[in-house]
């Protein structure tokens, strides 16, 4: 256990990591495409004309709650907590989305694809995704909110 994170998971974590690569190493070798979340949610939802064949799309945004499903059925329960009032996750949410489209990617497309092919836009937008984070938590515990 880590002393300063003493609710930290790093196997569980290394395993993880390990799935999401071989999960992006399989769609860029196997279709040419990025794994990137909102680029498949948005084509499988019709929002996006290009990118992934719109079935794979698809398949892809349900497989994600479903592999989490079946790893909590198989190992147990992750416990997790989110804002009692329905207004921050909305408002997350629309800015989150807002986002990726204006940097042409989210996290996972520029931080696990883009990083992984040296892309330099998605070592900028990596860098510029982890200070916001830095500046969020920050702001988050200075003014008494986490």
């Amino acid at each position: 256990m880590i002393s300063a994170f003493p609710h930290a998971m790093p196997v569980e974590g290394f395993m993880g990591g390990v799935l999401i690569g071989l999960a992006a190493a399989t769609m860029l070798l196997g279709l040419g495409r990025i794994a990137g979340v909102s680029g498949m949610a948005a084509r499988a939802t019709g929002i996006a004309d290009s990118g992934a064949p719109r079935n794979i799309a698809i398949a892809f945004v349900i497989g994600l709650p479903l592999g989490a499903f079946l790893v909590a059925r198989l190992f147990g329960e992750v416990q997790v907590s989110f804002p009692t009032s329905l207004l921050p996750l909305i408002a997350g949410g629309l800015l989150v989305g807002f986002g990726t489209r204006l940097g042409s990617g989210c996290t996972s497309g520029h931080g696990v694809c883009g990083l992984s092919r040296l892309s330099p836009r998605s070592m900028v937008a990596t860098a510029l995704f982890m200070a916001s984070g830095f500046v969020t938590v920050a702001a988050m515990r200075f003014g008494g909110l986490l």
